[in-house]
């Protein structure tokens, strides 16, 4: 059904239904696009700068990629730690630069293996690490000291990270020297994914608790990475992307300031994930709107001081949702369009995915053509040669200024809501609203879906797929049952009541956490004592 005009005007961040035979066209945020861009669409006092420069639209680097590329950081882990390593080496081994760890959903939910919630899925979307010893298999022959690891971990982002530094003390690598990012990202949990333990409160306190542990124990760790990549694959807009993520990173800072913190001790080392797609000049100019809009948020709103607090650093991820099971070597194609973009736009990191992944965890094969994917764009295609290389483009510039205008907008509404954590409804609603409108554009072919809704053949085309083998859960629980058979267990219930007892009063909670890892408490039972004191989210809508 199309919307009236009346409603196109209400709904700035979602395009309207308007059918395939309307001549208009229009982004998934509703800007409606051109025929044609000139000067005249251009505000005359555009605010550009230089890159490396307040505010940061041209990027966080005076010579960008000419210096050095991104991190071709891909995100893997599956089964056994055994078996994730061996596919971190794999990684290494074709050029990859850094790792981008993947836990199963138990690890996500902060459950150990032999939990009977976990029947089935351990291992399944990732790695199962439920013990140092886990940890510890890993990373085995990776030296910490010489790459940089991505946590896709919310919730128990604390224990992780901590398990890791860990590891990285039996390496004798000091914790100063560790490199990483945690997600630490427990709003759109709420919001999007729906892998939360805790309520809002105490998880924003385990939140600021990793924030002051790194800044005086592992300074060059991102201790959160606030991610609008989930919301993005719930079905937001591009514009819903940038305001609901850039809402949560006001909702962090603010909870580290409320805390006592001085700004410009932690904002430095804040980093986002944002969602790559299809449409290359939308996602350049939404990387473009969003490092401004955050420069001018933590200058102006908080008071930063230090320019490093008011750069936007971030990791891209090509769009899963994107990917289709339908001709899936289709898929190539459209993750090599949404790197080139995420590049062009000016990423720090850049995750692609394989080709197969709408049907299973990506193969070596396919996990080797996204690698070089990162490599032909680098390499080849010329993104890299020149610093924002879309900049005074009539096109771009307006669709940055259009994505900054409505985005601002959206967050004025959270804030009159009271922040992020009070507009969990909201936000959530309006990203439904948008998922319901991309599933009503596609059905009737105003957006096509090339294998899927035109173009489409007859036999399905499917690929060797990667199985995990059933056994691995068999296997990872009998390991957690050894490990757990060899500790001192009168030792491990202390270090769990020491933590209660934390919990319960208003320290810093992680080195609690440590102490417990450190002698043999099992990530389950960490997470668990803390929920027996912060109980357990139950949403309301």
């Amino acid at each position: 059904m199309a919307t009236t005009p009346e409603q196109d005007q209400e709904r700035l961040t979602v395009a309207p239904i308007v059918g395939p035979d309307d001549p208009r066209r229009f982004t998934d945020s509703g800007i409606e696009i051109k025929p044609l861009y000139t000067a005249d669409d251009v505000p005359a006092d555009l605010e550009l700068g230089q890159p490396g420069d307040f505010p940061y639209i041209r990027g966080v680097h005076r010579e960008m990629y000419r210096k050095q590329l991104w991190t071709m950081r891909q995100y893997a882990g599956y089964a056994s730690a055994k078996e994730s390593n061996e596919r971190y080496r794999y990684l290494l081994s074709k050029g990859g630069t850094g790792l981008s760890m993947a836990f199963d959903l138990p690890t996500q939910l902060g459950l150990d293996s032999d939990n009977p919630r976990c029947l089935g899925e351990v291992g399944r979307t990732g790695v199962a690490i439920d013990t140092i010893d886990d940890m510890r298999t890993a990373f085995d022959q990776i030296p910490l000291d010489q790459v940089s690891t991505s946590m896709t971990i919310n919730a128990p982002a604390a224990v992780l990270m901590l398990l890791y530094e860990l590891v990285g003390e039996e390496q004798g690598v000091p914790s100063d020297q560790l490199r990483g990012t945690t997600q630490n990202d427990v709003l759109k949990e709420y919001i999007a994914r729906g892998n939360y333990i805790y309520p809002p409160e105490p998880t924003m306190r385990l939140t600021t608790d990793i924030f002051e542990y790194c800044a005086q124990n592992i300074p060059k760790w991102n201790t959160v990475s606030i991610s609008g990549y989930h919301f993005r694959e719930k079905g937001c807009s591009a514009v819903q992307e940038v305001a609901f993520t850039l809402c949560s990173g006001i909702a962090y800072v603010q909870a580290a300031i409320d805390r006592g913190m001085d700004v410009d001790a932690f904002a430095p080392r804040l980093a986002f994930f944002f969602n790559g797609h299809n449409n290359v000049f939308q996602e350049v100019a939404k990387f473009r709107a969003a490092r401004r809009m955050w420069a001018h948020i933590m200058r102006d709103r908080f008071g930063a001081k230090n320019p490093k607090s008011m750069m936007l650093r971030f990791h891209t991820q090509t769009g899963g949702v994107t990917l289709t099971a339908q001709q899936p070597e289709n898929n190539i194609s459209r993750v090599a369009l949404q790197g080139f973009a995420a590049v062009c736009g000016g990423t720090q990191s850049l995750h692609t995915n394989g080709f197969d992944e709408a049907l299973a965890l990506p193969t070596e094969k396919a996990a080797k053509i996204a690698v070089r994917t990162q490599q032909i764009i680098g390499y080849e295609s010329g993104a890299a040669d020149t610093v924002d290389p879309f900049a005074g483009s009539y096109f771009v510039e307006a669709l940055t200024e259009e994505i900054e205008s409505r985005a601002s907008e959206l967050i004025a509404k959270v804030d009159e809501l009271g922040g992020s954590t009070h507009a969990i409804e909201f936000i959530t609603n309006e990203i439904d609203e948008s998922a319901w409108g991309y599933q009503e554009r596609y059905r009737i072919e105003q957006d096509v879906v090339v294998g899927v809704n035109r173009f489409v053949e007859d036999e399905p085309e499917v690929p060797d797929l990667l199985r995990v083998d059933p056994e691995s859960e068999k296997q990872q629980v009998e390991r957690l049952k050894a490990f757990k058979a060899d500790r001192d267990q009168a030792l491990v219930e202390r270090r769990l009541e020491e933590l209660r007892g934390a919990a319960r009063g208003t320290d810093n909670l992680l080195p609690y956490i440590k102490d417990a890892l450190r002698d043999r408490c099992s990530m389950g039972e960490v997470c668990g004592a803390m929920q027996d004191v912060f109980g357990k989210y139950a949403p309301t809508f």
